[in-house]
């Protein structure tokens, strides 16, 4: 179970991450040893333990399947703690863009005195995360962009290719996005 104390006051955490994917029992101890770093880190960046605890066991399932997929072993990787500890925060960091997307889109709904509506602001969030995981991290990064007020050109500039060329890429991607998500 998520969130559960151990001994040293460190998670414990579970050999299946929510979706059922096992951990190999190295990358599980390796896990319990960062678990309470990584929930107190969490928690200092204002995020739920509980979410803290399941990005863990998703970071830790992602990691033995790459160390499986690699037919390698412990020993393969120098710090397996550390190796894990920074899929962890890649997760957190991930986590933390769609949460401020959403008090982004929020905050316009309210700056340009539309009457906010709780249901909607679910439903946008919803629509957002989905839209998130449908798109690659380059898509993602665009996106977070050019909500964070980024221009074509600037995030262009990023990527070293015109400002057209990213408009074009970004298109490109939220049509293959909406097919999947069914909206077009």
């Amino acid at each position: 179970m998520p969130g559960q104390a151990g001994e040293n006051g460190a998670a414990r955490v579970s050999p299946m991450d929510q979706r059922g994917r096992p951990i190999s029992p190295p990358v599980l101890r390796a896990a319990e040893e960062v678990s309470r770093r990584a929930i107190q880190h969490a928690e200092r960046l204002l995020v739920d333990p509980a979410v803290a605890a399941n990005l863990l066991e998703e970071a830790a399932a992602t990691v033995s399947r790459a160390l499986t997929a690699k037919n390698a072993d412990e020993d393969s990787v120098r710090n397996l703690e550390s190796y894990l500890f920074r899929a962890f925060l890649r997760r957190l960091n991930r986590a933390k863009k769609r949460q401020s997307l959403l008090a982004e889109v929020e905050l316009q709904a309210f700056l340009s005195r539309i009457s906010w509506d709780p249901r909607r602001a679910l439903e946008m969030k919803i629509f957002i995360d989905e839209l998130l995981t449908q798109c690659d991290p380059v898509m993602r990064d665009f996106l977070c962009r050019r909500f964070g007020g980024y221009s074509w050109k600037e995030v262009g500039r990023l990527y070293r290719i015109s400002s057209h060329a990213a408009e074009s890429r970004f298109s490109q991607a939220l049509r293959k996005v909406r097919k999947k998500l069914g909206l077009k």
